[in-house]
């Protein structure tokens, strides 16, 4: 059995990833903090959760000792991952950060998509990218990984079968992509109102969404050559999941049986 520490349980993801855990039998929750929840009972937040939790409260987490913890995730908001980690990651054993903080391997590029320089860049090449079906075998013995992000997530399977087999161009990539409201995070927002999503379908983030360098990074990697995205998010009517149709030029005729058997084996 091993312990496990969630930093950030409050939010949807890191809800998720409690509901996720509380079900595994090699697993314990020995903490699941919430900033603003600290204290407050879990099941008054989430009452799904509540045959699983009891009358359990949310942690604060300066009262969790995270080194005790034989693996620590981190849910938090943009950016609070990368002090936590600076101040308290020395004495961690493992940790999973589900935020961005260190999923781009190259520091410069945090300031043009997100808007500011990263905070610990020296520990940017101490995490490994955590997508299991492409780079299954960095997983291995690591003790940091960064968990890529849902609109990458669902860009980088489709494409990344045609771009290892040299089956369509590097450059021109389009990724179209609607998610539900949950992806906007939990804390309540005028877009993210029911009037305002109901019967709606609405593109955000156009050239600039910071999601763009991160399926790029995994991309490049995987065809071997720099790779150029096109991505397009969408903000569409449901409570969660994530739609991607994605466009590519060929550089070979394909027929619909080769694409199948492409992807059978990838997957």
């Amino acid at each position: 059995m091993h312990s496990v520490v969630i930093v950030g349980a409050s939010g949807y993801a890191g809800a998720e990833l409690l509901r996720l855990c509380l079900g595994h039998p090699g697993l314990e929750v020995v903490g699941a903090t919430g900033a603003s929840q600290a204290g407050e009972p879990i099941a008054a937040l989430y009452p799904n959760l509540v045959g699983a939790v009891g009358d359990r409260r949310f942690d604060r987490v300066d009262d969790l000792d995270l080194a005790a913890a034989d693996l620590v995730f981190l849910a938090l908001p943009h950016g609070e991952s990368q002090s936590l980690v600076a101040e308290r990651g020395a004495g961690l054993a493992r940790i999973v950060d589900l935020a961005a903080d260190f999923r781009l391997d190259d520091a410069a590029l945090y300031p043009t998509w997100y808007g500011e320089d990263h905070a610990a860049p020296d520990l940017l090449d101490t995490f490994v990218f955590g997508q299991p079906e492409l780079f299954r075998d960095d997983l291995r013995g690591a003790t940091r990984i960064a968990v890529p992000g849902c609109y990458p997530t669902t860009g980088m399977l489709a494409l990344a079968p045609l771009l290892r087999a040299g089956l369509v161009e590097p450059t021109g990539l389009i990724v179209d992509a609607a998610s539900g409201v949950s992806g906007a995070g939990r804390p309540p927002k005028p877009h993210t109102t029911f009037c305002a999503v109901d019967e709606d379908f609405t593109a955000y983030g156009l050239l600039t969404h910071r999601h763009t360098p991160e399926m790029e990074q995994a991309l490049t990697r995987v065809g071997g050559t720099d790779v150029q995205v096109l991505f397009t998010p969408h903000l569409a009517p449901m409570n969660r999941g994530i739609l991607a149709t994605c466009y590519a030029r060929p550089t070979t005729a394909l027929t619909q049986g080769q694409l199948d058997a492409l992807y059978h084996d990838a997957y």
